[in-house]
């Protein structure tokens, strides 16, 4: 059918149902002499009459009545598609999958989401621990967790979170009988836990800051993790020294269970964010998401 779109099959629909191109042209929003225009273009398309008008009513004639059989069906599970698809924006609900490493995921990620999940029993969440810097987008994820300045110019982003410090520590039995480093320098003479990154496919450097004084250090060790638990787990129990966020650390070192080094050299950088590709096409369980990890 060259050269005929769905609004002609629409409105022939309409008036044959409704018997009247006055009643059509209202139900549809035209005008009447507009729809009866496009009817007529239709009918010249396909060289056939498919109405049959007289004064008082309308009605299909043959041809059109055949093609209103074929066509009616296809147009109404159309539009229930749609409304369908319009429904799951009003709704929360399908899968919502969150990219972010294991400490965020923990500590401001999960936190947030519990009381979301049983407001909406419908609404699916996939929270996956990553170090790397992914692009959401191509590896089909909703949402990205990451520290702001390592968030896509193009993303939409949304702070969730303060600014992040991060520590070196090591544990007393560590210390005991080693020099504690004095300099960033000094942390090549250690036995330090590394994080692997697997974007790079390297170790993760210590960054380290004081004042306007930048050092970057690439440390040694016996021990190499992906994950940020593993790696405090293995610095309490006096393998090395290891550089994490100091708010994983810190009721440790409170309870003596680790100490500070090099306490004078850490850096702080902009706190984790939220980041999506575009606000036209989130969708309501998105938005849902969004807004609890932004809530204090």
């Amino acid at each position: 059918m060259p050269g005929t779109d769905l609004n002609s099959l629409v409105a022939l629909l309409t008036v044959a149902r409704e018997r009247s191109f006055t009643r059509a042209a209202i139900q549809l929003g035209v005008s009447q002499s507009s729809l009866s225009r496009t009817v007529t273009a239709l009918e010249s398309r396909l060289g056939t009459l498919l109405l049959a008008r007289t004064t008082r009513s309308v009605s299909p004639t043959e041809a059109g009545q055949r093609l209103l059989d074929q066509v009616a069906p296809k147009l109404e599970e159309i539009d229930a598609q749609l409304l369908a698809m319009a429904e799951l924006r009003e709704k929360p609900v399908g899968t919502v999958r969150i990219s972010a490493t294991d400490y965020v995921a923990n500590q401001y990620v999960w936190p947030k989401l519990q009381g979301l999940l049983v407001e909406h029993p419908e609404l699916h969440i996939e929270l996956i621990n990553d170090y790397g810097l992914l692009d959401i987008v191509a590896q089909r994820f909703d949402i990205g967790v990451r520290l702001g300045d390592q968030v896509q110019k193009d993303m939409i982003a949304v702070r969730i979170a303060p600014d992040e410090t991060l520590a070196v520590v090591g544990s007393p039995s560590y210390l005991q009988n080693r020099p504690a480093p004095v300099q960033p320098q000094d942390l090549t003479a250690h036995n330090c836990i590394n994080l692997r990154l697997p974007t790079r496919d390297s170790l993760m450097t210590w960054e380290l800051s004081k004042g306007n004084e930048r050092m970057d250090v690439k440390v040694n060790g016996q021990l190499v993790f992906n994950n940020s638990y593993q790696m405090l787990d293995a610095a309490l129990k006096g393998f090395g020294l290891a550089y994490l966020p100091k708010a994983l650390v810190e009721a440790h070192v409170q309870a003596g269970r680790l100490c500070w080094v090099l306490e004078d050299w850490f850096p702080t950088f902009t706190g984790h964010h939220a980041y999506y590709a575009t606000r036209r096409q989130s969708s309501l369980a998105v938005r849902l998401v969004i807004a609890a990890l932004r809530a204090s």
